[in-house]
């Protein structure tokens, strides 16, 4: 224990906590930086803590905070916690991501902010849908690539003037005066994005003292989970939240830092060493996930990086067994061979489907895998993919239901005023906002004040009010007008659904706006969507509103990703972070696809572009590194001669992480089994396989 914290008389903590786990836990002394390598028990030390600040150390649950970045890391440690203390100490402890204490802030500082106590919140969809009406395109990669440039200066605390000066190229320019209209529209809408969570509470507190002495003395004791996917304006707002007192623990881990491209950045956690000098270094390198063979190839390839912090992981789990590389002739036959694989060595273990996972650098490498899989009728569950109720048009449909519901939710108001287009544009609505904000309004409301001001050509004034009035007329059939009070005995949920798709010509609109095969896998999605939720109204006896505020509660579990079905984990390296599988398949091992290259700037500087190739291929390896530990006990890895890339076959190369990983000695094996075979034969023979294991 020489170099740790002794244990105070009478501690409660796990006796099983590691040396440096325990001095992690115990440290209180100031600012400390635990550096927590691959599946070294990190979540469990904040926990502790949590658990021992508590308990032991007179801190009320109201003066300690910990953020992280995910619902579910937030969840899991909340759960954690429970089962350590007595639900009376917990009372008003905070364990949220940084978006989510965000809300809360501005929830009670708004009038500061500027914004109304009941602001909206704009999420990605909603912020595209404004960038396209300020660019007038309707080019997918160009909008995505304005609002990507927007969040970073976001994320960097740039205003629109400062972004104005630093935009370096054509494109930049064009999106800083993108920035500056955005801006001024979510103002007119009294609405905030993802992005300002953060942003709005770091500035506030940056300008405001008695804001920033007031949220000090509430945050006495800081916790930060993986503080290397940090950005530059979560960084400040950590600072600005411990003060002087800097009593805070930061947990992270600079090799697994792989979300540079949203704006973090592995240099916070060496800042920590310059702006605390007094800052404590502790390292978990002791590795409870995985066995030997793979740890040494993990700090092999890692070892390829220029190194923050020396780390080295190290387990005592046994050596396990070699690492496979196979090589392949295409991506089909990896598919197939994978799928075929895994099929035989659950059999072989005795093992679940869950135990299995197929990772793979970008998503779309998962169409031919998942047909693979399919093929063999093997169970599978794809990680990182849409969800059924992100798509378009069931946002679309939700909108309306919102609104019906609630007529103030001004994000759902904007979604179906102008979805179909009924001749309402950002400008009328920008005027509509800027009434509604001087007045104290919703949207909604705000329809049927402004005629008076003259503010609005009639046109535009009838067209809202056409849809104001129908969204009414909904509401009263619903049993409720303007969503407030009862007036008459409420309609069947479903033939309202009906008449109210049938009203807004939805279809119609899809088969406008898209080709007829889209147009036609949109529909059915929506008729997916009202047909199951007739039944759920028939089922449950619910009227419309109640219906909306099941579906509220039904998206916000699809996405909390709690069940674990006996199913392959399909998902790219980004989605995998966090996750482990007793045997892991990694596929696309190959020069240009993992490493993936991406796309050089156009800004003619060669230097520059050498410098950002070679920060591109660190981040790279960061992410081949997470890759690797997600392994527990098997690690296979297979690359393909040649790929199927835009209609065409592309010669490649295994990947320069391949000998990094110590491997290059060994021979990559030919998985000859299925690369002589016909199509036909290759069914054939995975179906003889699938009876054989069914058998």
């Amino acid at each position: 224990m020489s170099g740790y914290t002794s244990l105070p008389a009478g501690h409660t903590l796990a006796p099983d906590l590691n040396p440096p786990q325990r001095g992690a836990v115990l440290y209180l002394d100031g600012p400390c930086l635990v550096l927590a390598g691959a599946g070294s028990g990190k979540t469990r030390v904040i926990t502790q803590k949590i658990a021992y600040l508590l308990r032991e150390c007179g801190y009320q649950a109201r003066n300690v905070v910990a953020l992280t970045f995910t619902n579910k890391a937030a969840r899991e440690m909340s759960e954690r916690v429970k089962a350590l203390v007595d639900s009376r100490l917990m009372k008003g402890l905070t364990i949220s991501t940084f978006h989510s204490l965000g809300v809360r802030f501005l929830r009670e500082e708004a009038r500061h902010a500027g914004l109304k106590s009941e602001f909206s919140i704009l999420d990605s969809t909603d912020s595209l849908g404004i960038i396209q009406e300020l660019l007038a395109t309707t080019d997918k990669a160009r909008l995505r690539a304005v609002q990507q440039t927007i969040s970073l200066w976001k994320n960097a605390l740039m205003d629109p003037d400062a972004a104005e000066r630093a935009a370096a190229t054509p494109n930049e320019a064009d999106a800083a005066r993108v920035y500056r209209n955005y801006e001024a529209t979510l103002a007119a809408y009294q609405s905030v994005d993802f992005d300002d969570l953060v942003r709005l509470p770091t500035e506030l507190m940056q300008t405001h003292q008695e804001i920033r002495e007031r949220w000090q003395a509430r945050v006495q004791y800081l916790l930060v989970d993986e503080y290397q996917d940090t950005n530059e304006c979560q960084y400040r707002l950590v600072k600005l939240l411990t003060g002087q007192r800097a009593m805070f623990t930061a947990v992270g881990d600079d090799d697994q830092a792989i979300y540079a491209w949203r704006g973090a950045t592995v240099e916070n956690l060496a800042k920590l060493t310059t702006d605390y000098p007094s800052l404590k270094i502790i390292k978990l390198e002791q590795n409870y996930r995985s066995v030997e063979r793979i740890l040494s190839a993990a700090n092999r390839v890692i070892g390829h990086n220029p190194n923050l912090f020396d780390k080295k992981l190290w387990s005592n789990l046994g050596v396990g067994e070699p690492i496979q590389v196979t090589a392949m002739e295409t991506d089909l036959i990896e598919a197939e061979s994978v799928a075929v694989r895994i099929s035989a060595e659950r059999f072989e273990r005795r093992a679940q489907w869950r135990d299995f996972a197929i990772l793979y650098r970008s998503n779309q490498q998962a169409r031919v895998v998942e047909q693979a899989l399919r093929n063999l009728h093997i169970p599978y569950t794809v990680s990182g993919g849409q969800s059924f109720f992100d798509k378009a048009e069931i946002r679309d449909v939700l909108a309306y239901l919102r609104l019906i519901a609630n007529d103030d939710d001004d994000p759902a108001f904007i979604r179906a005023v102008t979805t179909p287009r009924r001749g309402i544009g950002q400008g009328t609505l920008k005027t509509l906002g800027e009434f509604a904000s001087e007045n104290g309004l919703s949207l909604f409301a705000a329809v049927f004040e402004i005629g008076a001001s003259q503010r609005l050509a009639s046109r535009q004034l009838e067209s809202l009010q056409t849809f104001a009035r129908f969204i009414q007329s909904i509401q009263e059939r619903a049993g409720r007008k303007s969503g407030r009070q009862v007036t008459r005995q409420a309609e069947p949920a479903g033939p309202l659904l009906d008449e109210m798709l049938a009203a807004i010509q939805y279809e119609r609109h899809l088969y406008d706006t898209l080709d007829d095969r889209a147009a036609q896998t949109r529909w059915q999605n929506v008729l997916e969507l009202t047909e199951w939720l007739k039944r759920k109204a028939t089922e449950d006896e619910l009227d419309l509103f109640e219906l909306v505020q099941h579906v509220a509660l039904v998206t916000m579990l699809e996405r909390s990703d709690e069940e674990d079905p006996d199913a392959v984990k399909l998902s790219t390296l980004h989605a995998s972070k966090g996750l482990e599988y007793p045997h892991v398949y990694l596929i696309g091992v190959e020069e240009g696809l993992l490493p993936h290259m991406g796309r050089d700037e156009e800004d003619g500087d060669p230097a520059k572009a050498a410098e950002s190739l070679v920060t591109r291929i660190q981040e790279e390896r960061r992410l081949m590194y997470v890759g690797i530990t997600r392994a527990q006990r098997s690690l296979h890895l297979t690359w393909c001669k040649k790929r199927r890339r835009a209609r065409e076959d592309v010669v490649c190369e295994p990947s320069r992480f391949i000998a990094e990983m110590g491997l290059s000695a060994l021979k990559p094996q030919e998985d000859s089994s299925l690369q002589a075979m016909s199509p036909k034969q290759r069914l054939s023979m995975l179906k003889d396989l699938l009876n054989k294991t069914e058998s």
